[in-house]
This record gives structure tokens, C-alpha cells and sequence, in this order.
């Protein structure tokens, strides 16, 4: 379901549950509307409602969390995406072909998680993303390194690819909902029932019924940041994909001052970016 969709039902539900508070208390026998009555639904609201409030605090600090973590793992796979490229320029001639590879598979990520207008989200676990690195360690493996400066080299790039290929599986591992929905559910059951009790002890005028509607736009608004944040890479509050877009600045850096790139081995040449 979309995100804004299951915020403006959240909002609908907790106001429609106030204006059926309202309405509640024409129906209600007037010996069920007693003080003691409406004093003993004011303290179990108030109870529910500091419930509510700490369930809904902690739904926002997990989605922020997973939010956060998402952003930092992607940062430090740019980070170490433009380490790996230096290392390899540093290598020689013998690790252009590596490099392009490199270039590839983080063309390929961008265009996964960040595909533009009117493109299709694929998201992190692309198999082509990974043949890429998968193959960058197959190639970086087979590097006749005979030189100390070289053979320091290669293993320097081993320990960078690896961790790449450690970093792309953790974000796949992390990515998707970690709210679970039956929780956010059950929050906006217990919100509706506070905004039933509060109908029930409020008078019947249009002042109450705007601070109810002000009142759900915010729990649907609260909905909706947690929703967002738990996607990480997807929706208006998705992760930056500036980190990245400065690796892959980097990484066309010789590329602009050579005339390009060799080409990719032949057998990853016909396969589409």
C-alpha cells in the first residue's frame, strides 16, 4: 500500500472516531454519562494515551534507526568504492578492465535504487549489480603480482572488494519494513479509541470537530513519517544518493582526462547497464 494511502486512512479511522464519540453521547443513557462514569473514562484514556504515545515514539526512533543505518552503510560502500578505484589505478594497466567494472556496478546501483522519472525502482538485490563485483574479485584474484609494492597493492584490493560485496549484502539484508504492520495497527486502534472517549466527553461544536481533524491529520502525519523511514530507499524520505553520485564523479575522473576507459571484458560486454 502507498504510503500516503495508509497515512490518510490512519486519518479518516482516528477522525471518524471522534465524531462517533460525539455522537455516542446522544445515544448513551443519561445513567451511563455520570460524572463518576466519565471521570473513570478520563483516567483509562489518559492511560492508553501515554501507551500511544510511548509505542508511537518508539515506531519513530526504529524507522529513524533503520533510516540512519541505511544512510551510513551507503556512505561507507562510496567511500571504499573510491578507494578500491585508486587502489586499482595505482595497480597499472593491468587493472583498467577491473575498473570499468567497478564504474558498472556502481552505474548499475544508481540506476537500482535511483532510476528517475517515469523508471522503474528495482532495488538493492539486482543480480547484475553483484555479477559485476563478483567479477572484479574473480579478475582482482587473478593479478600476476610478482612486485612487494604490487602484491601489497592486490591485497588491498581483495580487502576492498570484499568489503564492498559485505556492505551490498548487508543493505540488502537491512532494507524493507522494519515496523511491522500489525503494531502500527494496533496503534491506530487504541488512537481511535482515545478519540472516541475524547468525543464523548467534549461538547458537540464545530471548534471541537476542526481540533479533532487537526488532531488526526497529525497521528496521520506521525503515520507517514514512520512509513517513509522504514523505506528506506524508496518514497520522499529515502536515502541520498549523493554519496554515490561523488564515487562515480571519481571514478569518470581519468576517464575524462584519457578518453575513456578500456573496454570490458568480452564476456561482460553485451550485458545491458
Amino acid at each position: 500500500m502507498n504510503d500516503i494511502a495508509a497515512s490518510l486512512i490512519a486519518t479518516g479511522c482516528v477522525f471518524a472516531g471522534g465524531v462517533f464519540g460525539l455522537q455516542l453521547h446522544r445515544l448513551l443513557p443519561s445513567h451511563h454519562l455520570t460524572k463518576e462514569t466519565l471521570d473513570v473514562i478520563r483516567l483509562g484514556t489518559g492511560m492508553v494515551s501515554v501507551l500511544a504515545s510511548l509505542v508511537f515514539g518508539l515506531l519513530i526512533a526504529t524507522a529513524k534507526s533503520a533510516s540512519d543505518t541505511a544512510d551510513r552503510e551507503m556512505r561507507a560502500y562510496a567511500a571504499e568504492t573510491i578507494l578500491l578505484d585508486r587502489t586499482l589505478r595505482s595497480y597499472g594497466n593491468e587493472a583498467a578492465a577491473s575498473r570499468v567494472l567497478l564504474r558498472r556496478a556502481t552505474e548499475r546501483i544508481l540506476q537500482d535504487l535511483w532510476p528517475g522519472q517515469g523508471k522503474r525502482f528495482i532495488g538493492l538485490d539486482d543480480s547484475s549489480a553483484g555479477s559485476f563485483l563478483e567479477q572484479m574479485q574473480e579478475a582482482i584474484d587473478g593479478f600476476e603480482a610478482v612486485e612487494p609494492r604490487r602484491a601489497w597493492l592486490r591485497q588491498q584490493a581483495l580487502q576492498s572488494i570484499m568489503s564492498l560485496l559485505r556492505q551490498r549484502w548487508i543493505l540488502i539484508e537491512q532494507a524493507g519494513p522494519n515496523v511491522r504492520p500489525v503494531i502500527l495497527g494496533a496503534l491506530i486502534i487504541w488512537t481511535v479509541m482515545i478519540l472516541v472517549s475524547f468525543g464523548l466527553n467534549s461538547p458537540r461544536n464545530g471548534t471541537v470537530v476542526g481540533a479533532f481533524l487537526i488532531i488526526s491529520l497529525v497521528i496521520g502525519g506521525a503515520v507517514f513519517l514512520i512509513l517513509e523511514m522504514d523505506s528506506q530507499f524508496a518514497g520522499v524520505l529515502r536515502v541520498s544518493e549523493q554519496p554515490l553520485l561523488r564515487a562515480l564523479a571519481e571514478l569518470n575522473k581519468d576517464r575524462a582526462s584519457f578518453g575513456g576507459f578500456p573496454s570490458a571484458p568480452a564476456n561482460l560486454a553485451g550485458r545491458p547497464l
